[in-house]
């Protein structure tokens, strides 16, 4: 069947359709997406604000038009932490359904992690072993790791590259002194959360996902995606030190003629570094894998196997 996933992100809204059905592969039909950064459109309380909401509703529209040209069956469409987090999400989404008929499902930060969790596992195979998987979004870095399909440790914090971006890199580019601030305060967060991975097995692969780990690694030389999915990418933590050091002095302009960087991330380049070197430094990884499915094709996922 032909099945549409709506992903509204704190950086982007995007539309995948996919022909899929239970045990095989989705195989991309189309893709659409719009860069909204939804966590910028908000006021002094956090709320999302009437120019963020409107065009929310707006995109919401042009992916239905999409998706019906594409002979798409069902549509399945969620949220992540910019409505989850904002105080006026409820409203939001009553809007988006008045004005489309969508019905958002907001995703909690710890169901993020676990469908991006079950995208890697089904990704990689069980010869991978005990997985860890680290997923850098706009809004939050998610954290998991396990043997099976749903993992044994889980968590969702508050340190997505655009977030980090905005509460502790302002300028273009940032001072150093702010940089070192990011740094610390990036690694005390982490560090606070790493008890239950350091108390469990350690992991037999890592594996990467999200437009930020794609972007660190294709900075570091790794194939570009037109190369297709199958492609080994990898990225060590050396290459993300390489790549913090060239781009904190660049303006975002500068930084947008990377190799993998798009003007729409450019800004939160650096900052997604940081969270990657930080990540990989405190568990111990010096080298990881880059996985191409994450949490679009997790919900794909699900859906599948609940209609089996």
């Amino acid at each position: 069947m032909r099945l549409g996933v709506i992903d509204i992100g704190s950086n982007t809204v995007h539309l995948l359709v996919v022909d899929a059905h239970h045990g095989a592969a989705p195989i991309p039909a189309t893709k659409h997406k719009m860069v909204l950064r939804l966590a910028e459109h908000v006021d002094a309380e956090g709320a999302i604000d009437e120019s963020g909401a409107a065009d929310l509703s707006r995109f919401v529209t042009e992916c239905l038009e999409i998706a019906e040209d594409q002979g798409v069956e069902e549509i399945l469409a969620f949220a992540t932490s910019a409505i989850r987090e904002a105080p006026n999400g409820d409203a939001v989404l009553d809007r988006v359904r008045e004005e489309t008929g969508v019905d958002l499902e907001v995703l909690e930060g710890v169901d993020e992690a676990r469908l991006t969790f079950l995208a890697a596992r089904r990704w990689v195979g069980w010869s991978a072993g005990r997985l860890l998987v680290i997923d850098i979004g706009g809004g939050s870095l998610e954290l998991t790791l396990g043997d099976d399909e749903e993992p044994d440790v889980a968590k969702s914090l508050l340190l997505g590259a655009g977030r980090v971006t905005r509460d502790h890199l302002p300028g273009d580019p940032p001072t150093p002194e702010a940089i070192r601030a990011a740094r610390r305060a990036v690694r005390a967060t982490l560090a606070k959360e790493i008890r239950p991975y350091a108390k469990a097995a350690s992991p037999v692969s890592v594996v990467g996902t999200s437009k930020t780990m794609r972007s660190l690694a294709r900075i570091a030389g790794a194939a570009p995606s037109g190369e297709g999915p199958y492609v080994l990418r990898t990225l060590r933590v050396d290459d993300v030190r390489e790549t913090i050091a060239k781009v904190a002095p660049m303006t975002a302009g500068e930084r947008a003629t990377l190799a993998g960087v798009s003007a729409a991330r450019a800004q939160q380049i650096l900052a997604g570094g940081i969270v990657a070197e930080a990540a990989m430094d405190l568990f111990g990884v010096t080298e990881l894998t880059i996985c191409p499915w994450a949490m679009r094709e997790g919900v794909l996922l699900r859906y599948l196997d609940h209609m089996s």
